[in-house]
């Protein structure tokens, strides 16, 4: 099929509460929303790059200058066979992982709608086992202003329903809400995201964590370090994950090969999007080591990309895609709930993302909005 026609909106909305990380907190949600267009068909993706650059380099203003600049003219106009196609298309600009994301998704959805398939169905068609029909989440909080805060906030979720609590935390925000949290809800899976925020001096602290069954400590060392989790992972009992280390398969590689970890959280934007993500699903898969999938604030168009990874059969471990009323009141596209009963969210079984696009509310949200034509 012909990409006759690229949409590219930018939007901003507002969060249903702020969301506070080490690397900051936001109140609002950039992003940039692509609709790609052939032959009859839309294929949506999504771009997760923020309004500042603190997760990575990228933010929504860049996006939108490598997107409508360089990635953008090199796949206009040409004969989309399959998803894989845009990979080789987009290869002459280096990195900008989250902008090429937004292609890679769209390019997934409207293959699977021309196939008559689910993007979960397209994306799982190498497994014999197929997509999950339903897949295990959790919840992630962000630093709030008191441990009680914390402890209240937890057991709102674990009353709505979520079985899996992930806590943000940075230096001095670290082992006592831990500590807290762990004696406040014994049963309860709960996990530690440092968001690199730590070093490898901070090993002890991490080692007075080895008595709270942790499901896992997530990326506690720097964001480009492969190495110095290596060196962590033997002085803790706790999972160690990699997240905003693991930007490639090549990254993956290393990070088995070195024993670097015991779990990857595989975020498609950070890889560059669903291709690289199955790659490092394989491989992830193949090592045996625990696997989930990684929020970054998602409308609904990612979060339906989100739940058809989180589908395949190496994921493991419930992944960070909460409901859609944990983060928007109004979305701009089908609204995602929890099935309280264990803690899942139902995969979309529709052509290609399975979702409708409100574009009214997707027009009042957009700051800015270009078409490309072939």
């Amino acid at each position: 099929m012909k990409i006759e026609r690229i949409d590219l909106h930018f939007v901003s909305m507002p969060l249903v509460s702020p969301f506070t990380t080490s690397f900051g907190t936001e109140l609002d949600r950039q992003c940039l929303i692509l609709a790609m267009h052939g032959e009859g068909l839309t294929g949506w993706g999504e771009c997760v790059a923020t309004n500042d650059p603190g997760y990575c380099y990228e933010t929504a203003v860049t996006a939108w200058h490598i997107l409508s600049d360089f990635l953008i003219p090199n796949i206009l106009g040409k004969d989309l066979q399959e998803p894989e196609d845009v990979i080789g298309w987009m290869s002459s600009v280096r990195g900008h992982p989250l902008a090429k994301a937004a292609i890679d998704q769209a390019a997934w959805d409207i293959t699977a709608q021309r196939d008559g398939l689910s993007f979960a169905q397209k994306l799982a068609q190498p497994y014999p086992e197929g997509p999950k029909e339903r897949v295990k989440v959790g919840v992630s909080i962000g630093i709030q202003p008191s441990i009680e805060q914390t402890l209240a906030v937890i057991e709102r979720h674990l009353g709505e329903g979520y079985g899996r609590i992930k806590l943000k935390i940075r230096p001095g925000w670290d082992l006592e809400l831990a500590r807290a949290a762990r004696a406040a809800f014994p049963g309860v899976p709960i996990m530690l995201d440092a968001n690199s925020a730590f070093t490898l001096a901070d090993a002890p602290l991490f080692q007075a964590m080895d008595d709270l069954d942790l499901l896992m400590i997530e990326q506690p060392l720097g964001y480009e370090d492969i190495y110095d989790h290596s060196r962590l992972r033997p002085l803790i009992k706790s999972p160690l994950c990699l997240d905003e280390s693991i930007h490639s398969v090549g990254h993956t590689r290393l990070a088995l090969a070195i024993n670097a970890c015991d779990i990857i959280n595989i975020k498609p934007a950070r890889v560059g999007g669903w291709t690289e993500s199955r790659q490092i699903h394989d491989l992830g898969r193949a090592a045996g080591i625990g696997l989930w999938i990684g929020g970054m604030l998602e409308t609904g168009i990612g979060r339906s990309a989100q739940l058809a990874l989180a589908s395949l059969p190496g994921i493991t471990l419930p992944s960070d895609i909460s409901a859609t009323s944990r983060y928007y009141d109004h979305d701009i596209a089908t609204a995602f709930y929890l099935n309280a009963e264990d803690s899942t969210i139902t995969v979309p079984t529709g052509p290609g993302l399975g979702i409708e696009v409100d574009q009214a509310h997707l027009t009042e949200v957009t700051l800015k909005k270009e078409s490309f034509s072939a």
